[in-house]
């Protein structure tokens, strides 16, 4: 079993950034391509970005390419979510996972385990 925790969210106004932390227990993750989804109230959970496992490889969509940067520390057991110039659009809960595989999904029913979420707003 994977326990994910996400931490960093927060209220923030338009072009500002925040920086998402997934820490992870139970196992390490070196084995798990990991990945970051959002859903907004009334929409369906959608992929931001993922990162292999060695994080040599990253993805991204293409609503947050060029803002966001997707990175792990394997050592610190650890995944993070580096959000710059951000919209109101952006306003979602964030939702790190883990899935058994040397790349990531931009399928969120692929993965294996997900955590709580962590709230991120964006004022205009």
């Amino acid at each position: 079993q994977v326990q994910l925790v996400e931490s960093g969210g927060g209220l923030v106004q338009a072009g500002g950034s925040l920086r998402l932390s997934c820490a992870a227990s139970g196992r390490t993750i070196s084995s798990y391509a990991m990945g970051w989804f959002r859903q907004a109230p009334g929409k369906e959970r959608e992929f931001v970005a993922g990162i292999s496992t060695s994080g040599g490889t990253t993805y991204y969509s293409n609503s947050v390419r060029g803002r966001f940067t997707i990175s792990r520390d394997n050592a610190k057991n650890t995944v993070y979510l580096q959000m710059n110039s951000l919209k109101p659009e952006d306003t979602a809960v964030y939702y790190c996972a883990a899935v058994r595989n040397w790349q990531p999904s931009r399928h969120h029913y692929e993965y294996d385990y997900w955590g709580q979420g962590t709230q991120v707003t964006v004022s205009s």
